[in-house]
């Protein structure tokens, strides 16, 4: 990108997150190659979180931004509007970076290179609330994903696993593409980067933990908001990748379908399981619409699951339905393949 020194801007999101933004902004300061600015986004907190940032922002370069919450994407839209590095680290608010995180990160951005760099991302430990370790290097364990990202049926088939807290993006390919949908609250991450990847933006990849990546019930990763950012996402994805049986690319048929059908599964056996009457509703509606664009298998198994959950439905029988889902699961997982 250059060979002067490039400037880096920290932005992290905060939304009631006091039990963790010390350590998290902690990890920031520890940097071997520390940020320029730190730029913290109140979200609308309702806890004692912004009271934190403000003594730690004492003495240092940090700015404090407050909004009405609009959601993770809105906040780091505005955070990211608002700085000036070349570079912008992004950081979730329960994750923690290693003190080498940037010094790496930034190291492919540094000569000329074509096409340019948009983003580099690295592997990542996963911990758990109490940030104990619960896997090492945790993207080697799905082998199956491309890294570096390399071909848009790569990008598509599955999830692209680049952590917002484990990458480092060019602010100018950030802008170019038009930064974080704000209608999602889940998937934002996939949406941005593969946008960058189709914008022609190049990506590196170091197979190397370089941050912590807390996951736990309650965190980001299961926000009540998931189910819906899915949907909006999903949608969005079947209207740029449809089906071109003239050049035979089954795009929707053969990755998109096939990637998606199983989570809105596992939503409709939630909400039977729960016994929520709208919740169930909901996920049948997404599961029908999805099976139109599925194979015969997937729409022959929504076409027996949809009578059956709506008269789970009115007889009150929600939960005997999902034990008997949870019974017939490996004749679904074959019926599938």
């Amino acid at each position: 990108m250059s060979a002067q020194r490039l400037t880096i801007s920290a932005i992290v999101p905060l939304f009631n997150g006091a039990e963790f933004i010390e350590e998290s902004l902690g990890s920031v300061l520890a940097q071997t190659l520390p940020p320029d600015e730190i730029i913290v986004i109140d979200d609308g907190s309702t806890d004692n979180g912004t009271a934190i940032v403000e003594r730690f922002a004492v003495g240092r370069p940090t700015m404090l931004i407050r909004k009405e919450n609009g959601g993770q994407s809105s906040a780091r839209n505005l955070g990211i509007a608002h700085a000036t590095g070349d570079l912008i680290a992004l950081l979730d608010q329960d994750d923690v970076w290693y003190p080498h995180h940037l010094e790496e990160l930034v190291k492919p951005f540094y000569g000329k290179r074509f096409p340019p760099l948009g983003w580099t991302y690295s592997n990542l430990d996963e911990v758990d609330r109490q940030g104990r370790m619960m896997a090492r290097s945790t993207l080697r364990m799905a082998h199956w994903i491309q890294h570096p990202k390399r071909d848009l049926i790569g990008c598509l088939r599955s999830d692209m696993f680049i952590l917002p807290s484990a990458s480092l993006m060019s602010r100018e390919a950030f802008h170019t593409v038009g930064g974080f949908d704000e209608r999602l609250s889940g998937f934002e991450d996939d949406d941005l980067f593969l946008r960058m990847f189709r914008a022609g933006y190049d990506n590196d990849y170091i197979d190397s933990a370089l941050s912590k990546w807390r996951i736990f019930r309650g965190s980001s990763s299961f926000s009540p908001r998931m189910a819906k950012s899915r949907m909006i996402y999903l949608r969005k994805l079947l209207a740029e990748y449809p089906d071109d049986p003239e050049s035979a690319r089954f795009y929707t048929r053969d990755i998109l379908a096939p990637r998606f059908f199983p989570w809105l599964v596992r939503e409709l056996a939630e909400a039977l399981r729960i016994g929520n009457r709208v919740s169930i509703e909901n996920a049948l509606t997404d599961l029908v619409f999805l099976a139109r664009f599925h194979k015969i298998r997937a729409r022959c198994l929504v076409a027996m699951v949809r009578p059956l959950t709506m008269l789970a439905i009115l007889a009150n029988q929600a939960p005997l339905l999902f034990r008997m889902m949870g019974m017939f699961r490996p004749v679904v997982r074959r019926m599938l393949r």
